[in-house]
Formats: structure tokens, sequence, C-alpha cells
């Protein structure tokens, strides 16, 4: 990435907890100069003190981005200290959960560009997935710039309306619990058929894991990679014919799982 605009005028990290900090590492290991960033942050790692960063220093008049990263009770507390920075040259770019763009525009300014993302957890390994959309203010290169500095921690896909932040939500950015129980429950019950506890969960972290890289990696979609792997009248069709049952199975406990999780983000974002 092009950090020459960055290095320039200066970025912004309001809030450097694990998510911050994962982006920070990427940026600094991509090559952007560490005196071009600003940490906001009242209680600092020791990573975070360590880096060559302005750590709770006076911050540049009018930067090139900030990232907000705080959590959603913190936003009204925080934000209004960079009210100064709306309606000019600065994007906000805000990865806290649950605080729509409208919400930004009442502290910030309607003319201010502000693209909201929505980053999940494995993002803290370099693995995550974000999607982001911007308010009408935003233009193709601010897109861009938030792609580019997203693309630290994983892949981006952009959104075409903000109203798909909440399905994004329940897919994406709760999706990863939802793998972690499942690793939990195939755990279980390899130990409800007499493995160990320990050699059952390494089998189902090291199965779910080579999974999803192969899903990642592989031409075929997962569908025909299901069918590869499903002998007729094999082991595989026979467990698949209790997780695909269409009343109990695993497709409509899904679908309810992720309906779950969006109405939630809907109603976080009404407050």
């Amino acid at each position: 990435m092009d950090f020459s605009q960055i290095e320039t005028r200066g970025l912004v990290l309001l809030g450097c907890g694990k998510m911050g900090s994962a982006m920070l590492a990427g940026w600094l290991r991509d090559g952007l100069r560490a005196d071009a960033v600003w940490v906001q942050d009242p209680y600092p790692s020791d990573w975070v003190s360590a880096q060559e960063v302005h750590v709770n220093a006076p911050l540049p008049a009018s930067p090139a981005i900030v990232l907000v990263a705080v959590k959603p009770q913190m936003m009204a507390e925080a934000l209004p200290s960079l009210a100064a920075m709306g309606a000019g040259k600065t994007l906000f770019l805000s990865i806290a959960a649950g605080t729509p763009i409208p919400a930004y525009e009442g502290m910030l300014g309607a003319d201010t560009p502000i693209i909201r993302a929505m980053p999940n957890t494995p993002a803290a390994i370099g693995q995550g997935i974000t999607a982001i959309v911007g308010n009408a203010t935003t233009d193709a290169e601010d897109l861009d710039l938030a792609e580019g500095l997203l693309r630290a921690i994983g892949d981006v896909v952009r959104l075409e309306d903000e109203t798909q932040m909440d399905a994004v939500t329940g897919v994406s950015g709760s999706g990863p619990a939802y793998v972690f129980h499942m690793i939990e429950c195939l755990a279980a019950a390899g130990e409800a058929q007499g493995l160990s506890s320990d050699l059952s969960m390494q089998l189902a972290k090291a199965t779910v894991a080579g999974a999803g890289a192969l899903a990642m990696q592989a031409q075929d979609d997962p569908a025909q990679l299901r069918i590869n792997v499903t002998s007729p009248n094999g082991t595989t069709q026979a467990g698949l014919e209790v997780l695909m049952d269409e009343t109990a199975g695993l497709p409509s406990l899904m679908t309810a799982t992720v309906m779950a999780a969006t109405h939630r983000s809907k109603e976080l974002a009404r407050g």
C-alpha cells in the first residue's frame, strides 16, 4: 500500500486494543512510518508504548484518517474530542460495532467523509474479513484508502448499503463464535465415542482449520467439496443425513442463528 498521504498528514488511532493493535502491527510491518501514527488510548498496552508512535500526544490538525476503534459505550465520550476534524478533509473510519453512520454524522457533521467497517476476530492473526460502506460524502479514493488499511488484517468486501451491515454482523461478525462452538461440540461428540478429551479436541480443531483452508483455496465450491468426500452409503453420508435434516439439522439451525444475531444488531443500532 502507498502510505505517502498518511505519512504526510498523519493517522489517528482512537482506541488501540486487540483489533487496533493488530492493524497497527500490520501497517508497521507493511512499511508505514511509526512517527506518522498518533494513538489515543487511556490504557495503552506495553507493546503499543514500545513502538515509536505518538501515544496520547497532541494531534495533527487535519490528519488523513481517524480510525475509531473504541468500544461503543466509550463512543459518546471519546469522539466529541475530535469533532473539530469533522466536515473537512479527514476521513473517519470506524470499526466500532453497533454505531451506525448517522450517529457519527450527528457528532461530526453530515459533510464528514465516514466509512463504517465490520471486521471479525480472526483479524488478530491477519485472517479476518471486513465489510465496509461509506456515507454520501465519501468518494472512491476514500474507500480505496480504507480498504488498503484494512487489508492489513485480512480480506475486505464493499457493501452497497449500510442496511446490509446487520446481516454481515450476523454472518461474519458473530460467525467465528459459531465456529468455535462447533469445535467444542465436535470434540465433545468424539469424547462420547471413546476418545480422550485432548485427542478429540486436537482432531476437532485441526479438522475445522483444515477444512476452512481447503474451502478458501480450492476451485470447487463448498457444496462440491462436501460431495467429493461423501461416498455412497459411507460414514460421511451417515453423519450428513443427521446434520442436513431439514427440520432439526444444521440448515434450519444456522438460519435461525444468523437471523437472531442480525435482529439483535438492528436493536443495538436503534439504541
